[in-house]
């Protein structure tokens, strides 16, 4: 939990989201019965498509692309995506049985999506009143490479599968125009979902590197439960190149390979950016999430105690950490439009995010 009182935000954030709520045809007490509020239509988000240079590219060494929004310049939301991961042959080999999103073909045109929909539901439905992260400007990172966002190498992984693990390369490139474009942001907000989200505590790091005088806040969802494991860390860290360009941070000096982990990753960025406002959202079932983990070896522990030994270690080290974990075996709670209406223990999940936002001191979450 945020333990000491945040300043708060000079505005309120907003993300484009997937699919909005259908209003059609039903009358006022059809809509307070489905809990929901019936709102003109909006116009649709503009986005505007950047190639990126040569050196970014997908796992396959397609074309790498990332989408920029221009709403309010002050306030800016870097969007992290999600789509598995890889770490062998038998994880990386393309075809029917991936485990990650491989390259960018078939998405669409005109925006940013995932799987054929468009990106405008849950926190990126950015014209729904209710989201803390309505109206900002947006950078939109796709995912193509199966390291989480965080490789920067070429492996061979043998029987023909070659991946361009070049996630952080994708990333930050597409971060430095973010600080380009919006050189007086005032606020940044990174936001990841599934394997975005592990990343995400890094990004916050590096863009206060970028715009120091921004305030950063970081929203991690659905990667809670991955361990601080030294030989996972290390063994899956090298398969991607994540140690090769680790930040020059002076608060990380001497510290050893594994002080990056995906929980260090909050950790390290916690210890560098004062005042950055960290949170994590998870559900103590996640699908996902627990394949995953039976895949590292974590198969006999619960996805909870999982989650839980991650956020205490977090804390342990004097890093401030929100965070929520609700029922269930949902992947990704800020996906859908779900998140406006999910609740547990009588607090809504928007109402918390929303908080956290806005830098108020709120209590961590589980159901």
């Amino acid at each position: 939990m945020f333990r000491r009182a945040l300043p708060p935000l000079v505005a309120v954030l907003t993300v484009s989201g997937l699919a909005a709520c259908s209003g059609g045809g039903t009358d006022e007490s059809a809509a307070e019965t489905a809990g929901t509020v019936e709102r003109p239509a909006a116009e649709a988000i503009a986005w505007e498509q950047v190639v990126a240079p040569e050196d970014c590219e997908c796992s396959d060494g397609s074309e790498y692309h990332y989408w920029v929004h221009r709403g309010d310049a002050d306030r800016v939301v870097f969007f992290l995506e999600g789509g598995g991961a890889c770490f062998s042959a038998e994880t990386c080999a393309p075809g029917a049985g991936a485990t990650y999103t491989t390259d960018l073909e078939g998405r669409l045109d005109d925006g940013p999506g995932f799987r054929g929909r468009a990106a405008d539901a849950g926190l990126l439905d950015l014209d729904n009143p209710e989201n803390p992260l309505a109206g900002a400007s947006v950078v939109y990172v796709p995912y193509c490479t199966g390291d989480l966002h965080l490789g920067t190498t070429t492996q061979d992984y043998g029987d023909g599968v070659v991946v361009e693990h070049k996630g952080r390369t994708n990333a930050t490139t597409a971060l430095e125009t973010l600080a380009a474009e919006f050189p007086d942001a005032e606020e940044v907000v990174v936001l990841g979902q599934s394997a975005g989200s592990a990343a995400a505590p890094l990004y916050g790091g590096l863009a206060h590197d970028l715009l120091p005088d921004a305030e950063v806040t970081v929203l991690a969802d659905a990667s809670g439960a991955y361990p601080a494991d030294e030989l996972i860390t290390t063994a899956i860290g090298g398969l991607w190149g994540i140690f090769d360009q680790l930040p020059d941070w002076p608060e990380a000096a001497g510290d050893p390979l594994t002080a990056w982990s995906l929980p260090g990753l909050f950790v390290q960025t916690g210890e560098h950016v004062p005042g950055v406002r960290l949170a994590t959202i998870n559900t103590a079932d996640d699908d996902v999430q627990r394949q995953f983990s039976d895949r590292i070896g974590k198969a006999g522990t619960p996805l909870a105690e999982l989650i839980d030994t991650n956020n205490r270690l977090i804390e342990a080290a004097g890093v401030d950490l929100a965070w929520w974990v609700g029922p269930g075996d949902k992947h990704v709670s800020t996906a859908d439009d779900e998140v406006y209406s999910d609740e547990v223990v009588g607090v809504r999940l928007i109402d918390w995010i929303a908080d956290v936002v806005a830098g108020e001191d709120v209590a961590d979450v589980s159901g």
